[in-house]
């Protein structure tokens, strides 16, 4: 299966152009990808091989392709008995050639980055909406005729769907579900991937090949950010990716959620918000991806859901999740698919351990996130991970949140709670300042403090944040 993407910049070669970020060439595409467009690409996945390469480069228009080979006898090893109709389906069927599911994976996985939106060469031209265009000479399209229209059109895209015939020499046969698909319009890159991400999926409409569970909401809440909410088709798209009763009710409580936000923010409760969730797992991704480093470790990582958001970025060879729990470990495990996703092995390690104590594990990684972790710990365990982490693993950048206790008089309680039953303190602003102030003049750190979500005029931020760099790093 193949899916190109062309760049057009027609002033891209104008001579006289003063503005860079406008008239940048279109080969800037490699840059937007992360793909150097003079080098084939290949990735293994569990399902067959992705390639990636360039069949067009020029200042005015750049062609990217990504080829997907499905091995569909590998493919029927992993399929559980019972699955499927006849018995030679498992071997005979459309998915090496019809673009759905796999194509979104593989998407996902060649242009991880890329989806976040970040360019650390042009990420001025990665904030852009550019000329894009994009071919599928054959997706599956289940459902109504108008299908693709409904799905695209809504998001500003020119859609042409041409039907392909089964068999020209039997026009009786009929020609749907497969169509030849081009999509055409002004956007940024990384809308752009969500999109396709999103709908081929739903195009599909057909057995899905990976175990669906919660985590597929996380996945569809955030790629589908900014744009699902008010899509017409939204609880059409929602269904067919989602496929289940309760998955689906699942996202519909997140829809609720996020169009009462501003009744939320005049009336808040004890309980922290999702949105709030993702929009500080977002930040911690964006500092990671921000620091450039390949080697993550995300301590007291839980059940993976910040370990899911790593993994779309390219930049990162090494990613570690170490947990004091083994069944948030399993959970994480399953959750990142690991058993169904060999590729992953040699990106991903979770560890069993506990930060009361030094482990040499956890030295030479460039970065440590610790996400509402240090408020579990009993307060005379705050100094002893103080020196495990910046003394003994020395991270060059270790990121850390935690709840702001002066927040918590808002909620309806009035703050005489913490927000949840494990926590053993919340700190507050100056009590964290006066910690990570500590930390970092005591093991040789720059550091920065940071409010994430809602911001009180006399209580501050939701969530505090801070942002230690190694001074010798």
């Amino acid at each position: 299966m193949l899916l190109t993407l062309t760049l057009t910049q027609p002033n891209a070669a104008q001579p006289g152009a003063t503005s860079p970020d406008r008239f940048q060439p279109a080969s800037d595409l490699g840059f937007l990808l992360h793909k150097h467009p003079e080098r084939l690409q290949t990735q293994t996945l569990s399902f067959g091989t992705a390639s990636v390469f360039y069949p067009q480069v020029s200042a005015q228009q750049t062609t990217v392709a990504l080829l997907l080979e499905v091995d569909p006898v590998g493919l029927s090893r992993t399929s559980r008995p019972g699955e499927g109709g006849a018995p030679l389906e498992p071997y005979v069927n459309d998915r090496p050639y019809a673009s759905g599911s796999f194509l979104a994976v593989a998407l996902r996985d060649a242009f991880g980055t890329a989806l976040t939106g970040r360019s650390k060469a042009r990420q001025a031209l990665a904030d852009q909406a550019l000329a894009f265009s994009v071919y599928l000479p054959c997706i599956t399209a289940r459902g109504p005729e108008d299908l693709p229209e409904r799905l695209f059109g809504p998001l500003g895209y020119a859609v042409q769907a041409t039907p392909i015939a089964l068999d020209p020499l039997y026009p009786e046969w009929g020609e749907r579900p497969y169509v030849e698909l081009k999509l055409s319009g002004q956007m940024r890159l990384r809308d752009l991937l969500a999109h396709l991400y999103v709908l081929l999926p739903v195009l599909d409409g057909g057995k899905r090949h990976y175990y669906l569970n919660d985590a597929e909401v996380d996945k569809l809440a955030r790629h589908s950010a900014g744009w699902l909410d008010t899509h017409p088709e939204r609880d059409l798209i929602t269904r067919r990716y989602l496929r289940f009763a309760a998955l689906v009710r699942q996202a519909e409580e997140g829809f609720s959620q996020s169009n009462s936000s501003e009744l939320e923010q005049t009336a808040p409760s004890a309980s922290l918000r999702p949105r709030l969730h993702d929009e500080r797992l977002r930040w911690v991704a964006d500092q990671v991806a921000a620091s450039g480093a390949a080697q993550v470790l995300d301590l007291g990582c839980g059940e993976g859901k910040l370990l899911r958001l790593l993994l779309e970025l390219g930049q990162i060879r090494q990613l570690v999740g170490m947990d004091v729990s083994a069944r948030a470990l399993e959970i994480a495990a399953r959750r990142l698919n690991l058993r169904e996703r060999p590729e992953l092995a040699a990106r991903v390690q979770l560890l069993h351990g506990s930060l009361s104590y030094p482990d040499s594990r956890l030295k030479g990684f460039g970065v440590a996130t610790l996400v509402e972790v240090i408020e579990h710990l009993e307060p005379h365990q705050i100094g002893p991970l103080t020196q495990h982490v910046f003394g003994d693993a020395q991270p060059r950048t270790v990121i850390v949140t935690t709840p702001n206790r002066e927040y918590n008089a808002v909620f309806a309680d009035g703050g005489q709670d913490m927000r949840h039953p494990d926590h053993r303190f919340e700190w507050t602003r100056a009590e964290f300042a006066a910690w990570a102030e500590a930390a970092a003049q005591t093991h040789g750190y720059a550091l920065t403090l940071h409010g994430l979500g809602d911001t009180h005029p006399d209580y501050g931020p939701i969530t505090q944040a801070a942002v230690f760099v190694r001074h010798n790093g």
